[in-house]
């Protein structure tokens, strides 16, 4: 690419910048369009305001869109594959059954927190939520505990766990664009997720009850559900742990272990993102596929319905790696990396900033992470591991930032627990302002000490 950076004007890279991401706001704010169209669409017009040739700047999107394909798409479908598995064979439900069971009045915000964040863990947002609603509705009807006092704390589990823990795609590609290990943010991120949730769903749901009480809607049958076989918890919980634990024996064994040790190699390759997922996925075709008492075809069939829902998030995350890769091709990642670094400015802070603007412009917390990330790429450079870990997370906070009425998963909330705008606004939108807030703060305070 050197031979279009040569052609590239400095003076045209700013205007550039701000134009480009103008107009991916417009076309996905104003015009609706697909963020996979708006992302290539605005690539090509950076890239054509930059003054790089276009041969070159379709050259440029193109290997960003397939070293992002390659890289982060094959772990989303492998998660997709996983999460169905688990929904399929009753042991989300078994998660949620166990844990809700254990616990007294008094404990149960706090319960329902659990199960969000570990519904959350190998699970998209949207597939979480759609899964866990009839719980929350269920067991606020029973209990009598009052709605958000219950749904607050479930939907900042899974919001919290979408943001900053992979493998959920926004993480996921702040990771591939950032060069991050993947081991240290699972850690780091996972660390900083459980007080976030905890700060944003029980104790942020006492307020939102106050502000908001409203009866659980009768949207799903609440009668108890048919006992059909299911894996048990133990089970359940080892297979959804077990991508984490080899992803976080891999970070730790390139710490504790010196290279050539046989036992770190072992551990590394275990611990790959590509192989801790897909030997989940087939760990869990048998422990999951047995426990429900599913057969060959059962199995198979849910593998494959796994894949089509995630078609328009795969398209999002390689088109905002194309994306990232023509911000770096024609310069202007270097530009904004230079001016941070002239203007002592928190890298972290100005990450999350980015994110926010992204976010609260877009709607997309996936597509305020890919953005951001291709724009602080180049400062990755000046920074040590654990710090770029912490980089990635800083961004993964920004993209949670106040969803509002151009986010997907305001109106589904809205819809599922009844609401209107404003009692949404109130408690759904707080939370995650809360939990953007909360994320950055303790961001900031592990960068003191990393």
């Amino acid at each position: 690419m050197n031979v279009a950076l040569a052609a590239v004007s400095s003076g045209r890279l700013i205007p550039a910048a701000l134009i480009g991401i103008a107009l991916l706001v417009l076309l996905i704010t104003r015009f609706r369009v697909h963020p996979f169209l708006g992302l290539t669409i605005s690539s090509l017009i950076v890239a054509v305001i930059a003054g790089m040739p276009m041969e070159a700047s379709i050259a440029s999107f193109a290997k960003g869109f397939g070293d992002t394909a390659a890289g982060v798409g094959t772990l989303i479908a492998l998660g997709a594959m996983f999460g169905k598995l688990l929904a399929d064979s009753g042991g989300a439900d078994t998660i949620v059954d166990t844990i809700i069971g254990r616990s007294s009045t008094r404990t149960l915000p706090w319960a329902m927190a659990a199960v969000g964040a570990l519904i959350g863990l190998p699970m998209f947002f949207e597939i979480g939520l759609v899964l866990i609603m009839p719980v929350i509705l269920l067991v606020s009807r029973r209990s009598g505990v009052s709605l958000m006092r219950l749904g607050i704390p479930a939907l900042a589990g899974l919001s919290a766990m979408h943001g900053l823990v992979p493998p959920h795609p926004g993480p996921l590609v702040a990771v591939t664009a950032l060069k991050a290990d993947l081991g240290i943010t699972l850690g780091l991120g996972v660390l900083i997720a459980l007080p976030t949730i905890a700060i944003a769903g029980p104790l942020f749901a006492r307020f939102a009850a106050r502000w908001v009480d409203v009866p659980a809607p009768a949207l799903f049958d609440t009668e108890p559900r048919d006992e059909r076989p299911r894996p048990t918890f133990a089970v359940t919980l080892a297979t959804v742990l077990l991508p984490v634990v080899l992803m976080m024996g891999k970070a730790l064994a390139d710490i504790f272990m010196a290279k050539g040790n046989p036992v770190r190699s072992a551990l590394d390759f275990l611990g790959a993102p590509l192989i801790a997922l897909l030997i989940a996925v087939i760990v869990a075709m048998f422990t999951f596929g047995r426990g429900a008492r599913m057969d060959v075809k059962a199995v198979a069939k849910s593998v494959e319905d796994g894949l089509p829902p995630i078609a328009g998030i795969l398209l999002i995350v390689a088109a905002g790696g194309g994306f990232k890769q023509t911000l770096i091709d024609t310069g202007i990642g270097k530009l904004i990396a230079d001016w941070v670094a002239g203007s002592g400015m928190s890298v972290l802070l100005l990450a999350w900033l980015v994110a926010v603007l992204i976010r609260l412009a877009t709607g997309s917390a996936t597509v305020a992470t890919v953005t951001a990330s291709g724009i602080l790429a180049p400062l990755v450079s000046t920074l040590s591991p654990g710090e770029t870990s912490l980089l990635v997370l800083a961004i993964g906070a920004g993209s949670l930032f106040f969803s509002h009425v151009n986010d997907a998963g305001f109106w589904l909330v809205k819809g599922y627990f009844g609401l209107n705008v404003g009692q949404t606004i109130k408690t759904w939108s707080i939370m995650e302002t809360i939990l953007s807030v909360t994320g950055l703060v303790f961001t900031l305070l592990l960068n003191l000490i990393i």
